[in-house]
């Protein structure tokens, strides 16, 4: 069966030419997420924005694991924060 959705990690590692302990870490911090079918580790294309984000970070600008977990934190509350004054922007009296 092909896999039209996904990437071995294998397959991720030489293309990116990164390695695979560098996917598994971010994996294990809970940054992407990995699926594992039948003793082969896949990454799904959605998961590659994130991929790369975190390679930038962290090859670019020599942030560690524990640097891009609290990034990560952080651009989630933001967006959570804007997605609320979203929604509240209808109630604000102008």
């Amino acid at each position: 069966m092909e896999n039209i959705d996904k990437l071995t990690i294998e397959e991720c590692s030489q293309h990116y030419n990164i390695a695979t302990s560098f996917i598994f870490d971010l994996d294990d911090h809970g940054l992407i997420v990995l699926t594992r079918e039948e003793q082969v580790t896949y990454l799904h294309y959605d998961q590659l924005p994130l991929l790369e984000k975190y390679m930038r970070l962290h090859f670019d600008l020599q942030i560690n694991m524990e640097g891009l977990e609290a990034i990560s934190h952080l651009l989630k509350r933001v967006q959570l924060l804007q997605a609320t004054i979203r929604q509240l922007g209808g109630q604000i009296p102008g």
